[in-house]
């Protein structure tokens, strides 16, 4: 395994106090993991076991910022998942600065029995919070919860909000803090998505970057089902790591707790920086992988197609080469998008993987001066002049970089109408080949210039002079010979007069053009 500059591997904030949520399946952690963060990050489900990995997120408890993890349910049957499950669940409570302890108020489990003896230990960081006290009748069944000795019981509903308050009172007690007006600032880190098919090594990658067992790794397909976050610092940049879980047709997907895992997928594209498409080299490029691809282009992310399982190579020769240009030949429209080959098993070229994803970062924040584009444009546009329409040439006349990532640029054209796509991605290809945008999605709008009313004004002035200027000719010319508008019939002569000297300034203009 290569040795990679990666520090400070960690899947939270060891700066941040840690208030981890544990408790038996199905008695409503995620749901007050969602409740607290103000956002839907984990999936709620009626069905047990729904969440797997511990899910932190950062949260501000009276605008101080803290480190909240979700865990799984903890169960008595440890087998397979289900032990990998708990045991990650019950890890959390050493290293955790303050413990939410969920019970039920309606029942009391073999497994809460199991929890209330494993949590005697921390008895002074815990707070048992008993749910689903959803009406006041509900009250007086918190009190029988104080009967397990531990100091702080608080009755809340995290399904509607009642007791939060009082739980977070509780919480700012314990950790010392107090509540604060100021919000303090977001920190800044590039965020990377993991998105592909399931088992193409997401979650290997992800703890491979982290240096730690964030997402349980397992053969079984579906295995991920919350969106997994992890942080890592590599050359000195801070990196957010998400590992998603594994998106199947439709056509496959059954259970509804996958339906959501894949809905989860799909929206970390939108908060995502770039978006590692991961593939199994062994399979290539699918159909559901090019589906994913579009969603990704459309949005305007960053996408480096990560062809896993090198190690799982025959060792042909120009074997890499091959599969890539077979990517290339069947999805053209990831012509741009870098192709790197890794094993996240082995940990082969991983440091290569990461300084792409840099590459392909600043890339998307770059900027381009207008002065800058309309020179280069005037270029393109000499090299290869726009095709000409049944009204005439089409004509770009300039053109500016409306925003960074996505990078949007909006160019103005004489006419909309008809104009050529085929140009529109000359364009494409000369804005990613002169400006230094190799490797990212990038989007063109036109739009048709309006011509100012004034310039409009001052064309029909203009022919109107240049028609009483040959009328007067015409004129001077009759008086001349003797000849007078003045005589009986003169305002018809005027009239023809006047026809002939409007043909006579439309013919000259044609002859001018």
């Amino acid at each position: 395994m290569e040795k990679l500059d990666i520090r400070n591997k960690a899947d939270i904030d060891t700066s941040l106090p840690l208030i981890s949520i544990v408790g038996r399946p199905n008695v409503g952690k995620s749901t007050l993991f969602n409740r607290l963060i103000g956002k839907r990050r984990a999936i709620t489900d009626p069905t047990p076991g729904v969440t797997r990995d511990p899910i932190p997120e950062r949260w501000l408890l009276g605008n101080n910022p803290v480190t909240l993890v979700d865990s799984g349910g903890v169960k008595l049957d440890k087998e397979g998942i289900d032990y990998a499950v708990s045991d990650k669940s019950l890890s959390l409570l050493p290293v955790s600065d303050a413990i939410i302890f969920l019970m039920d108020c309606m029942e009391v489990t073999r497994e809460d029995q199991m929890l209330i003896e494993e949590l005697r230990p921390y008895a002074d960081k815990v707070v048992l919070a008993v749910n689903k006290v959803d009406d006041p009748r509900r009250d007086d069944l918190v009190w029988n919860y104080f009967s397990y000795g531990y100091q702080r019981v608080v009755g809340i509903s995290a399904a509607h909000g009642l007791g939060i308050e009082e739980l977070e009172d509780s919480l700012l007690g314990m950790l010392d803090l107090e509540r604060t007006e100021e919000i303090p600032d977001e920190p800044e880190t590039i965020k990377l998505a993991i998105l592909g098919k399931p088992n193409t090594g997401k979650s290997t990658l992800t703890n491979l970057l982290t240096g730690r067992d964030i997402s349980i790794v397992s053969p079984i397909a579906g295995t991920t089902r919350d969106v997994m976050r992890g942080t890592f610092i590599y050359r000195n940049t801070e990196y957010t790591v998400l590992d998603t879980a594994g998106i199947r047709r439709k056509s496959k997907v059954e259970e509804d707790v996958e339906y959501y895992s894949v809905n989860r997928a799909i929206k970390t594209i939108d908060e995502a920086d770039i978006v590692f498409l991961m593939m199994d080299v062994t399979e290539g490029l699918s159909d559901q992988d090019k589906k994913i691809a579009n969603l990704i282009v459309r949005r305007g992310k960053g996408i480096i197609l990560v062809m896993n399982k090198t190690d799982l190579l025959k060792g042909i020769p120009n074997e890499m080469e091959a599969i890539k240009d077979r990517v290339r030949f069947l999805f053209p429209i990831l012509s741009f998008a870098p192709v790197m080959p890794i094993s996240a098993l082995n940990g082969t070229d991983i440091g290569k993987l990461l300084d792409m994803a840099w590459s392909v970062w600043r890339q998307l924040q770059k900027r381009v001066d207008t002065s800058t584009l309309n020179t280069a444009l005037a270029k393109w546009t000499a090299d290869n002049e726009p095709p000409r329409g049944a009204q005439g040439h089409y004509k770009v006349l300039y053109g500016t970089q409306v925003s960074a990532a996505p990078v949007r640029f909006l160019f103005f054209v004489n006419r909309v109408h008809g104009f050529p796509e085929p140009y529109v991605s000359y364009l494409k290809n000369m804005i990613r080949r002169d400006l230094g945008f190799t490797s990212v999605p990038v989007e063109i709008s036109l739009r048709e210039r309006r011509r100012n009313p004034s310039l409009n004004e001052k064309g029909p002035a203009k022919t109107e002079q240049e028609i009483q200027k040959v009328m007067k000719a015409s004129v001077s010319s009759r008086k001349a010979s003797g000849g007078t508008a003045r005589k009986p019939g003169g305002k018809a002569r005027m009239g023809k007069a006047r026809e002939r000297a409007e043909k006579i300034v439309r013919n000259q203009k044609q002859k001018r053009r």
